[in-house]
Parts: structure tokens; C-alpha cells; sequence
């Protein structure tokens, strides 16, 4: 998108954590206008939103109310709030009904009809009923795991098997995360934190499920297991396994580790099939910066594809 059509495309940035945060700044460095920001937070709303992100005062003031936001009638909103889509359902219906296209990091959204059949269903109709487009996006998922093995198949006759493990050092990322992982805990809280759904990378069965209907696989299930990483008696992070089974085999296979201080980062895939194809990136893909980047590099992306809920495989390729 040129500097003059973002200029002209007005923005909701709706959420203001760490990673709403940097969607916010990437934006207004792309020149996009935002018009509004919404943060229930105390520490955030009633301030200067330039102020916020370390920038010169911008004359947005940050609001709780974002009904009051919607209002401004903004061509995009840029949704950074939570992983579930139980909690952000009525966010995005609220966005779509103000006449928004919606580019969220909301985990789930990625791939919703894996296990929100109903409101994925809700979201595709209103969407299409307002004109306007809706997509989960992200890093994990919505690249590493799932678009980037997807995208790498397209030199294969025969494709057998998806292999991605990816490996991330949690020690080098921002203070939720480290908490999403167990850091800290002993084993037993950790146990206790993934059986209450505390604990846990969200979106690894998403990203099985995406993968597998972009290769037209039916699978039997899919199946999902989390350990913790240990050191000594202190859990600094943890191991999450999803398999997409078929015939009692894992065709597709996501492992991924989170953990403070480990070893040998990356992001590798591997396709089994005709021809094999390996790749790794070394040191891996650093999850907050590109989820930033995915998201304001989605926009004009979003702008211009056919109203509905959609997914990133099904998007045109989302570049810079």
C-alpha cells in the first residue's frame, strides 16, 4: 500500500498490550491514520495514545469505551486482546457491525472452525452481511507452523508427511509469555495451570487443522500433548506436541518448546514427499516482532478481499 492510500485508511487499534502495543506503532510508522485506540486498562485509558507508545503526542486519547471508538466508523480495526474466541466474540461482532474489517491476533480466529464451528458460522455471515472482511492472524499460528509448511508444498508432486518444530527461547521474550509457559512454577502448579487452560501455547490444533484443509487431508483426529520443561525442580517452560492422525499415523506433526534459556532456537519444516523439502531458519523467527508485522502488513490484504471470515492460506500471499 502506498504512503497516500495509507494515509487515507482510518484505523481502531483495540488493544494496547505488549503485542497491541507494536501492531499500534508499526502502523503509525506505515502511515496509517488511527483515528482511535481502545484499552480497558486504567494505566492506558484517558492517555494520549502517541504518548503511550513512546512517540510524540499524537491528539488520540485512549478510551475503555469501544462502542465510542466504533462509532468513528474506521476501515480497519487492529484487534489484539485475547486467545479465545468465547472471550473476543463479541469484540469482533461489534467491530463488523460498525462496518470494520477485522485483522486480529486472536488465536483461535486463525483457523476457528476447528473448534467454533457455531461462531465461525456467525462471524462469516455478519461479516458478509456488513461487507466486510475478518481474519485471525499471527506468527503462531498464521505463519510458522501452518502457512510457511503450506506455502512450501508448492513444489511437491507428492506430499506424504508435515514435519515443524519450533523452538523458542522464552528467556528473550516479553513477561506474558514467560507466564504462558509455567516459568517459574514447580510441576505441580504447572499441571494445574494447563488443566485450567492457563499453561499452554493456544493454536497448535488450529494450525493442524488449517495445514490439513489446505492439503484436502481428512483426518481421523487430532491429538495434543504439553509436558514441562524442567530445570531441577523449577519449570522454566514447556514442550506441545499436535499430531494430525490418519490410519493411526501423525501426517502431520507440530512440535514446539517455549522454554527460558533454550537451546539451539529455530523454526524447522519438513515435507516428506516428492521431492523432500527441509528448511530451517536459524535462531527461529522472533514471535512478537512478525507478529506485528504480519498484522499492519495484512491490511491492505484484508481491504481488498471478499467480505466474509476468511483464513491467511486462503488470502492472497500476505507480504511487505
Amino acid at each position: 500500500m502506498t504512503t497516500t492510500a495509507a494515509a487515507q485508511t482510518t484505523v481502531v487499534s483495540y488493544g494496547l498490550g505488549p503485542i497491541g502495543a507494536g501492531i499500534a506503532s508499526l502502523a503509525l510508522d506505515r502511515g496509517y491514520r488511527i483515528v482511535s485506540a481502545v484499552d480497558i486498562s486504567p494505566d492506558k485509558a484517558g492517555h494520549d495514545l502517541g504518548a503511550l507508545l513512546g512517540r510524540p503526542e499524537l491528539g488520540v486519547t485512549v478510551t475503555a469505551d469501544a462502542a465510542a471508538a466504533l462509532a468513528l466508523r474506521p476501515q480497519v480495526v487492529l484487534h489484539s486482546t485475547q486467545s479465545h474466541m468465547p472471550q473476543v466474540m463479541p469484540q469482533l461482532l461489534a467491530c463488523i457491525e460498525a462496518g470494520a474489517c477485522v485483522v486480529s491476533t486472536c488465536e483461535e480466529l486463525a483457523f476457528p472452525w476447528h473448534q467454533h464451528a457455531a461462531e465461525a458460522r456467525r462471524l462469516d455471515e455478519a461479516a458478509k452481511a456488513h461487507g466486510v472482511t475478518v481474519v485471525g492472524v499471527g506468527v503462531n499460528p498464521g505463519f510458522v507452523m501452518d502457512l510457511l509448511p503450506i506455502v512450501l508444498t508448492a513444489p511437491s508432486r507428492t506430499v506424504r508427511a508435515i514435519r515443524v518444530t519450533r523452538v523458542v527461547d522464552a528467556g528473550l521474550r516479553r513477561k506474558p509469555l514467560r507466564r504462558k509457559v509455567g516459568d517459574g512454577l514447580d510441576r505441580a502448579a504447572f499441571e494445574q495451570g494447563v488443566a485450567e487452560g492457563r499453561i499452554g501455547h493456544v493454536g497448535l490444533a488450529e494450525s493442524v487443522a488449517m495445514i490439513a484443509e489446505a492439503l484436502a487431508w481428512p483426518l481421523d483426529s487430532i491429538s495434543e500433548m504439553i509436558e514441562p520443561v524442567m530445570e531441577g525442580t523449577t519449570v522454566r517452560g514447556l514442550h506441545q506436541v499436535a499430531n494430525g492422525l490418519r490410519g493411526g499415523e501423525a501426517v502431520i506433526s507440530l512440535d514446539l518448546t517455549m522454554a527460558v534459556g533454550a537451546q539451539n532456537p529455530r523454526d524447522a519444516v519438513t515435507i516428506e514427499g516428492e521431492p523432500p523439502i527441509a528448511m530451517t531458519v536459524a535462531g527461529g523467527i522472533h514471535g512478537d516482532i512478525a507478529t506485528c508485522a504480519v498484522t499492519v502488513n495484512a491490511i491492505p490484504i484484508v481491504l481488498t478481499a471478499p467480505p466474509g471470515l476468511t483464513a491467511v492460506h486462503r488470502l492472497p500471499a500476505i507480504h511487505r
